[in-house]
């Protein structure tokens, strides 16, 4: 299943964008599709830093209440994830980026993700113990 994920994600991801950034260079032309391609990345990578210094300020104020930051921890993987989207020329993963900066995109991520991770800790505990 692992693979399959990388598969899209390395080889079909990025023949899409090509496909798309060309018929979108067809529509508006060379010169505006490339200065999409660079405002978007500069855009998006600004915007990832400030929500990455938010993150990490809570992250700082979580601790030093003794709390533990689990929240802000995966909110941060995600902007590192936004980040690198943004910064790579294409408006899939541009689109990808920009949602994984709004915080209730983020939330909405973090709640299914939770869910996943349980089911799977729930599986593998009948597993085991099934196996005794």
């Amino acid at each position: 299943m692992t693979s399959t994920y990388l598969m899209v994600l390395f080889v079909a991801l990025p023949l899409l964008e090509l496909m798309l950034l060309l018929r979108v260079g067809e529509i508006i032309g060379l010169g505006p599709t490339v200065a999409l391609v660079i405002v978007t990345g500069v855009v998006g990578a600004t915007l990832a830093r400030i929500e990455g210094l938010r993150v990490i300020l809570a992250i700082q104020k979580d601790m030093s209440e003794g709390r533990m930051p689990a929240v802000h921890l995966v909110d941060g993987a995600m902007i590192l994830v936004a980040g690198a989207f943004l910064i790579t020329p294409g408006i899939i993963t541009d689109a990808t980026g920009f949602l994984l900066l709004i915080p209730p995109v983020r939330a909405i991520i973090r709640k299914w993700v939770r869910g996943k991770m349980e089911s799977r800790i729930h599986a593998d505990y009948i597993e085991a113990d099934y196996h005794e």
